[in-house]
């Protein structure tokens, strides 16, 4: 092993400088003849860019999918199911705010795959950390984090997960996935509530408890439940498949438990016109979650909700709503999960989009993914550990080469100030956005996420239509619900890249 790491550790700085050269020149060319247009960019804006070297602007070559493209989807389709493809990457020529395709077209990405891409293609700080010895050896060596962690283990979780922790979150139980994150939450929460009316973690299991779980009969199996809310969507696996609500084709077919559904505030906009509607609406909503708590069959250990209900249409509610959902949780002595999978890693000017509701106290757990690289849930709480080993377990129990790549998208977020900056380009895109719905009030509808960085939305009664002309003028965008258009760009988006981005919408709202 000691030879491996001499040798890696010879062979990086070249090897990492030809990833970083090949990254930047490979797309269409050259990057490099991109780079004095983009820096022209950036200072006739007042802003110094994060990528000087990447595209100036979006590139059409071919209708999208191109030729190149349609035959890779064809291969692919004989072995693979690509019926949900959004289009045929080529990640060896994406670089920074820009994805690539087979075709030589490079659209600014202002989706970010699934709002999963922090700090940008190929940046050359994750290539770094990706090329180094430590990386490699939790690559080839994967640890089974329960039984054989890895001797650095405590040093790369506080030196990158929880340096970033929500306040009072001082612990992690790391995943796989978003979902798998919010299961593992779950989980807990069952397993802290029936603790607690056992009396605590010293009170041992009874007989009954033992030989009815393995009938999957109470009190083994007990009859609680997690509250989820009306559009919300917390993953695809058993158990949070039954708190998401968002659309049927997530549900059909699939064995649901029996869990409470809460109403999740519709608010009409502009807010600032309708403030007293809005008030009574989240206070309906309030009323409604806690009569579901009081009265539900199957009584709620946990209430999980999304700071901004994403995948189900990028629903918003205001902080006096949440504050009021934590102080209900509390009276009710149930946990409050806040399900920050999509919102996390500084999307809405925060690092953490709770951070925005000013909570006297802070949530249970917060669960995280997507932007982070990697999943899992923050906790405060030592009665949220089980009473025994192997009950919150797996073979992986997180990946630490993952929890390597978070460090790094910190370490960049801080070195760039990426999350400030996210606040200040999220602003000025709402305004150049507002300006446009004023222009164009048949295509932008309720127009929301002031406030909250560049995680902005709009709804459209031509939505599906603008995706797709969007990626005929070089923009890859998304969609949430059943109308609305979402925002989900990088932290590396600037002002210059909303300027691109407005008048490219202003072109598809003129066809």
């Amino acid at each position: 092993m000691a030879s491996f790491l001499r040798a890696a550790r010879r062979a990086r700085p070249a090897y990492a400088r030809s990833i970083v050269h090949t990254s930047r020149s490979a797309p269409i060319g050259s990057y490099r003849q991109y780079a004095s247009a983009a820096s022209a960019v950036a200072s006739e804006g007042g802003e110094q860019s994060f990528f000087p070297d990447e595209p100036a602007s979006p590139m059409i070559q071919t209708a999208i999918p191109g030729p190149k493209s349609t035959q890779a989807i064809e291969r692919l389709s004989k072995v693979f199911d690509t019926r949900s493809l959004n289009m045929m990457a080529d990640y060896s020529k994406s670089y920074g705010n820009y994805i690539a395709d087979l075709d030589g077209n490079v659209l600014l990405d202002v989706y970010a795959q699934i709002a999963s891409i922090p700090v940008g293609y190929n940046n050359p700080s994750l290539l770094l950390a990706a090329t180094s010895p430590e990386m490699a050896s939790a690559i080839i060596n994967r640890p089974a984090l329960g039984n054989f962690p890895q001797h650095d283990w405590a040093d790369i979780l506080e030196t990158g997960i929880l340096s970033v922790a929500p306040t009072g979150l001082d612990q992690v139980f790391t995943g796989q996935s978003g979902s798998d994150a919010n299961e593992l939450a779950y989980k807990a929460a069952f397993m802290w509530k029936r603790q607690k009316q056992r009396g605590g973690h010293h009170v041992d299991f009874t007989h009954e408890e033992i030989s009815s779980s393995m009938v999957n009969s109470s009190p083994g199996a007990p009859q609680l439940s997690i509250l989820s809310f009306a559009s919300a969507f917390h993953g695809r696996l058993f158990g949070s498949l039954s708190t998401t609500r968002s659309k049927p084709i997530h549900k059909l077919d699939i064995p649901a438990f029996d869990w409470p559904r809460a109403p999740f505030p519709a608010l009409k906009y502009p807010l600032d016109q309708f403030a007293a509607e809005n008030a009574a609406e989240e206070q309906r909503c309030l009323d409604e979650t806690e009569r579901l708590i009081k009265e539900w069959h199957l009584p709620p250990a946990a209430v999980i909700v999304e700071p901004i209900q994403s995948e189900g249409g990028d629903n918003h509610a205001s902080p006096n709503f949440f504050r009021g959902l934590r102080e209900i949780t509390k009276k009710h002595d149930i946990l409050f999960i806040v399900d920050e999978v999509q919102t996390g890693v500084g999307a809405t000017g925060k690092f953490w989009a709770h951070e925005h509701w000013g909570l006297q106290t802070p949530p249970d757990m917060v669960t995280f993914s997507k932007k982070a690289q990697t999943a899992g849930y923050y906790y405060g709480n030592n009665e949220l550990r089980p009473n025994k080993p192997y009950r919150q377990f797996n073979t992986w129990m997180g990946d630490p080469a993952r929890a390597i790549l978070f460090r790094a998208i910190i370490q960049e977020v801080e070195r760039l100030d990426l999350v400030q900056s996210t606040a200040a380009t999220g602003n000025y895109l709402y305004d150049g956005l507002a300006r446009l719905s004023q222009q164009y009030p048949n295509e932008i509808n309720n127009l929301r996420g002031q406030g909250q960085g560049t995680f902005i939305a709009w709804d459209s009664p031509r939505r599906d239509e603008i995706l797709k002309k969007a990626k005929g003028v070089g923009v890859n965008i998304g969609g949430s619900g059943e109308t609305a258009v979402r925002l989900r760009p990088m932290l590396i988006f600037q002002k210059h890249h909303a300027d691109m981005l407005l008048e490219r919408l202003e072109k598809i709202f003129k066809s």
